[in-house]
């Protein structure tokens, strides 16, 4: 399951994001050549993986499979489901949420109870956390069409729907059905740090901002779980 869910990343990822250059032919460099090769093993590899799953959980992946093609595709005079405006952060949101709390569960067979939505639903609001601040700092670049939330309500607006978000995220933790004070820890570490970044975003920022910092948030989260989980 976690080969699948790496390979099958660092594949959509690379599709998502040159897929439109091979599909209209234009000349590449070999640095991109080499992207499709690493990309191409990682297809190879979670293809492996895939038929190595439950049956139950490969309808699930085609599922998400599905969406992630759609995303990048295109499929309408519109173009994909990237292109939609306010569809892309749900998309994303909904994936990466759903592949890393619902699919593992379903492979073993956990039958999903209350505890397991609400997990679901916090992983679901902190990639749409990350994801807004993503569009803080892309302000300058993005498209109008796609009306992304900071090209609707401001930068300022933006940044309080995330604090208000990361709010709710963060009460979630109280709905469970036994109360996990290291858990509590651990997210009230994580609020603060994402609510920073969130605080911090900003159309002139460096790309590096969200290209490391940001995206190294999960990171954190994890070394914050097994922090705890030995201490």
């Amino acid at each position: 399951m976690a080969g699948l869910a790496f390979m099958g990343t660092v594949f959509g990822y690379n599709f998502i994001k040159y897929e439109a250059l091979f599909r209209t032919r234009k000349p590449i460099g070999t640095y991109t050549k080499i992207i499709a090769v690493i990309s191409l093993l990682a297809l190879l590899g979670a293809g492996i993986c895939f038929f190595l799953l439950e049956t139950r959980t490969q309808l699930t992946a085609v599922m998400f499979l599905g969406l992630t093609v759609l995303y990048a595709v295109p499929f309408t005079k519109k173009g994909n489901l990237r292109n939609l405006s306010g569809i892309k952060i749900y998309i994303v949101a909904l994936c990466w949420a759903g592949i890393t709390t619902l699919m593992p569960l379903i492979n073993a067979g956990v039958a999903l109870y209350s505890d397991v939505y609400l997990k679901f639903c916090q992983r679901f609001l902190l990639v749409i956390i990350l994801i807004l601040i993503f569009e803080i700092i892309d302000l300058k670049e993005d498209n109008p069409s796609l009306k992304t939330v900071p090209q609707k309500i401001g930068i300022k607006n933006t940044q309080l729907l995330n604090i208000t978000l990361l709010g709710i995220l963060y009460s979630l933790e109280f709905l469970r059905q036994k109360i996990d004070n290291t858990q509590l820890l651990v997210n009230v570490m994580l609020v603060l740090a994402v609510g920073l970044f969130t605080l911090g975003a900003s159309p002139e920022r460096n790309k590096y901002y969200t290209l490391f910092w940001v995206e190294s948030v999960p990171v954190f989260w994890l070394g914050l779980l097994y922090l705890v989980s030995f201490s």
